[in-house]
């Protein structure tokens, strides 16, 4: 099962107390206090594990208690501080206060950790209270108090390239051919209910991670459909791809709807460098194509086997070509504007 959001409750360990305590030994009769302090209490912290890849450890085991710092003892002994109860992520992983709505932590990178809640501290123990006047106090001091939060932990996977598309447009369909990743695929709406991650190899020594979601529909933005629970997961890819069904009544149109819902969720989406991707070529018998096309709006050149040159034709300002992941033509296409967008270019 796939989760990405989750609240947690944290508590950090309370500090141990001081010690109240005199010197007692053979030949010191009035030995002075010696009372030491408490330990730390112990932190809750985050840290980033590369080896998970959801978050739903959490949802079986949703409080995490940090240890108590021990008491102080005689002989001016401080006490051990408390034990850390480490929470381990996957990366991407972005931690919030729920009470406060402050951001925490964006945690991307293996290894890279934060104190969520930090520990109390140790109480002092009556030896730091002696004074020129008061050689003898029995006064000390309790531990204080770990911090308490309830956290958000929400997880924006970590992908070079995003898939977006209308529901059934061939998204996980395109990710299997590409990579080894094996999402379900099936010919009805909403197949996909959760984000999927593959490897794409872009040729020798070249590769990218791609990201598809599940399918939007007019009206995600206001929670039509699936909404846009997991437009997260594309916020930090570096280049998006719309893919639509090249058998569709318009396609041109259907990609102003994604446009316009991604834009509703954070406009810096559509600034992304993009291309087009017009799926399920296969559909179309090769004599009409031609005609699918112009009927439609669509320049002939987006074929595979009409384009003369590498050039890649321009639709509605972004790079644009038919694929078949079903027979694999115009595939290579694909693996070509995916090097060319992350390059920051458009054309050969």
């Amino acid at each position: 099962m796939f989760i990405d959001t989750v609240n947690i409750y944290v508590t950090a360990g309370t500090g141990g107390s001081g010690c109240a305590s005199f010197r007692r030994e053979r030949g010191v009769p009035r030995g002075g206090p010696d009372g030491g302090n408490g330990g730390k209490g112990g932190d809750v912290m985050i840290e980033v594990d590369a080896h998970m890849r959801t978050l739903l450890d959490f949802k079986r085991k949703p409080h995490v208690k940090a240890g108590r710092g021990s008491h102080g003892r005689g002989s001016n002994k401080t006490g051990a501080d408390g034990d850390d109860a480490t929470i381990r992520v996957p990366p991407g992983t972005v931690v919030y206060d729920e009470g406060t709505g402050e951001m925490l932590a964006d945690l991307i990178e293996t290894g890279q950790s934060v104190v969520a809640a930090g520990g109390g501290r140790g109480g002092r123990g009556n030896a730091r209270f002696a004074t020129s006047v008061n050689q003898a106090p029995r006064q000390w001091e309790a531990g204080g108090p770990g911090e308490e939060k309830t956290l958000r932990l929400e997880l924006k996977l970590i992908a070079d390239v995003g898939l977006v598309g209308l529901p059934n447009a061939g998204k996980s369909t395109l990710l299997s051919r590409v990579s080894e990743a094996r999402p379900k695929i099936a010919d009805y709406p909403f197949t996909t209910l959760a984000p999927n991650l593959g490897l794409v190899g872009l040729g020798e020594w070249e590769s990218c991670v791609m990201a598809d979601i599940p399918g939007l529909i007019e009206g995600a933005s206001e929670g039509k459909g699936l909404g846009t629970d997991f437009l997260r997961h594309i916020e930090r890819t570096r280049v998006l791809l719309y893919l639509d069904d090249i058998f569709g009544d318009n396609p041109l149109e259907d990609v102003s709807i994604l446009k316009k819902e991604l834009s509703s969720y954070s406009p810096l989406l559509i600034e992304r460098p993009a291309g087009l991707l017009l799926t399920k070529l296969d559909l179309v018998p090769p004599e009409d194509r031609s005609v699918h096309l112009e009927l439609r709006g669509l320049p002939v050149h987006v074929l595979p086997q009409e384009r003369a040159t590498g050039t890649l034709p321009d639709v509605i300002g972004m790079p644009c070509t038919a694929v078949s992941s079903q027979t694999g033509e115009g595939l290579e296409t694909v693996l070509h504007l995916i090097k060319l967008l992350l390059k920051g270019e458009s054309e050969t």
